[in-house]
């Protein structure tokens, strides 16, 4: 089947007209079984700390799946697809991850979640039910972060088996968004444009998700200086569609995702970008997380690296940042870029100039690393990374190492804070 074939304009209308009906029948008659004041939101609570207890078990090296009431009174079909056994191939996908960590922690905070806020529907879930649910939207992007680590397990593809951490975490967010389906339209419902936007987290926006985690990660590295294979990247994209059959995602059903589908699905993404009150609300609490963790002098390199990031994108995805409302990079960012993308002209001054880039950006990555471990390593949902991947990464995770990088942070923040006051004095002046 030709692509064109495969990816008909209906079908991306026919997506985004879909839920997930298998789990919302059976979330919507769980519900009629909970007692009286047991509503949506309730419940979305419940479920999330629950799923958090097992994704923590499934982490754990019992390698039994995990013993949670949620699953159990579910009910779902744990088995990979008979497509999605390939143990080699899901090896090679996940040593992408295992290579380039860094700068895919970098390239989720500076473009893969830029994504997600630009497409409106998106954001006002992102932004409406995080904070409904948690009164966090930062905890909400932590809990990706560790998605990630969990999905890609250094290599270790028994955490997409049944019990692993990155099938858990697959069935957890499946039947997450069907409750976040349902608290919708409990609060949401009267003004909810289903026309417009189609049902919460539907097919065509689980679809987005899958591309964010690959094809976008593979632009934004490849900004960074990192150019993956087309087999790197076609194995990386089979992890993402088994990750995607265990969610749900319908495009991922029958079989995996392929390179020959990456033009065409990308090209229908790029419709969907829109500027929103929510989308930029998500994008300012993004960039204040990053940067509040920044040493002294590169406060601005996150929001620089967005801008890097975008830059020339293709399908109207270099819009990105101003839909976001992003502020301006730092000038030298700026000179810096410009002067790398000059040098790429000239041979003799790309390799260093990359090599400079390809530093500022592992710095980010681990900066934005040790920001969800200070931030979110205790708690009901405490994001913690694999102890070979923090040796890798030199970031400890001790309760010490943790108090000290907050006084050091304190300390930043009284500079700053003196830094600034005299403009503003100025300013009032």
């Amino acid at each position: 089947m030709g692509r064109d074939e495969r990816w008909p304009e209906e079908r991306f209308r026919q997506l985004r007209q879909q839920a997930d009906p298998e789990i919302d029948e059976v979330v919507a008659r769980y519900l009629k079984e909970q007692p009286d004041g047991s509503g949506p939101l309730e419940l979305v609570k419940a479920v999330i700390e629950e799923l958090g207890r097992a994704k923590r078990e499934a982490r754990a090296p019992a390698g039994e799946p995990p013993a949670s009431w949620i699953f159990d009174a579910l009910g779902f079909a744990r088995e990979l697809p008979d497509w999605g056994d390939d143990t080699e191939l899901l090896a090679r996908g996940q040593a992408v991850f295992a290579h380039y960590g860094l700068y895919q922690s970098a390239a989720l905070f500076c473009k893969c979640l830029p994504m997600a806020y630009v497409e409106v529907s998106s954001a006002k879930v992102l932004a409406g039910v995080s904070n409904l649910a948690t009164h966090s939207l930062t905890r909400r992007v932590a809990e990706t972060g560790q998605m990630l680590i969990d999905v890609m397990g250094l290599k270790a593809t028994g955490s997409l088996l049944p019990g692993g951490p990155g099938h858990t975490t697959a069935l957890g967010l499946r039947i997450l968004h069907s409750f976040v389906r349902a608290l919708v339209e409990e609060r949401f419902g009267d003004h909810w444009d289903t026309a417009k936007y189609g049902p919460p987290v539907n097919q065509e926006l689980l679809l987005a998700t899958i591309f964010d985690f690959s094809v976008v990660t593979w632009e934004a590295l490849e900004c960074m200086g990192v150019t993956l294979t087309d087999e790197e990247r076609a194995a990386h994209l089979y992890t993402w569609s088994v990750f995607g059959h265990l969610m749900g995602v319908e495009a991922c059903r029958e079989g995996p995702l392929t390179l020959d589908d990456v033009g065409p699905v990308s090209e229908r993404m790029g419709r969907l970008y829109e500027s929103s009150d929510e989308g930029r609300m998500l994008m300012a609490k993004l960039l204040e997380e990053m940067e509040e963790f920044m040493h002294l002098g590169w406060r601005k390199l996150p929001r620089s690296l967005v801008h890097w990031v975008f830059r020339d994108a293709a399908h109207g995805a270099a819009r990105v940042p101003e839909l976001l409302g992003v502020p301006p990079a730092a000038w030298w960012c700026t000179a810096l870029f410009t002067l790398a993308r000059a040098a790429h002209r000239r041979p003799w001054l790309g390799r260093p100039v990359d090599g400079v880039v390809r530093w500022l950006v592992r710095r980010a990555g681990r900066h934005i690393v040790i920001a969800l471990v200070d931030r979110h390593s205790d708690g009901k949902a405490p994001f913690r990374i694999p102890g070979e991947l923090a040796r890798a990464w030199r970031i400890r995770q001790s309760a010490v190492a943790v108090k000290t990088r907050e006084i050091r942070r304190g300390v930043r923040q009284n500079i700053r804070q003196k830094v600034r006051a005299p403009s503003r004095k100025g300013l009032r002046a």
